[in-house]
């Protein structure tokens, strides 16, 4: 499992975003304050509070193409 603090700035960003992530078969998990998410789900990343960070956790190891991918939305 692999964690790490991403921003989605908007509904571009968001829509992009799960894009990516629906290509990987992984459970990857946003959360924000007591909420938790799946990434793949764009209705769940909007309830999240998207002015702040929001961190992703992916649960695999080898989530080294997937962070490549996702790098303009890591902070």
């Amino acid at each position: 499992m692999k964690t790490l603090d991403i921003k989605l700035s908007s509904i571009e960003d968001v829509r992009n975003f799960v894009n990516i992530v629906s290509k990987y078969d992984m459970e990857i998990d946003l959360s924000s304050g007591r909420y938790i998410v799946d990434a793949k789900s764009i209705m769940g990343i909007f309830s999240l509070d998207l002015l702040k960070p929001i961190k992703l956790t992916a649960h695999n190891d080898n989530t080294d193409e997937l962070f490549a991918e996702i790098k303009p939305y890591i902070i």
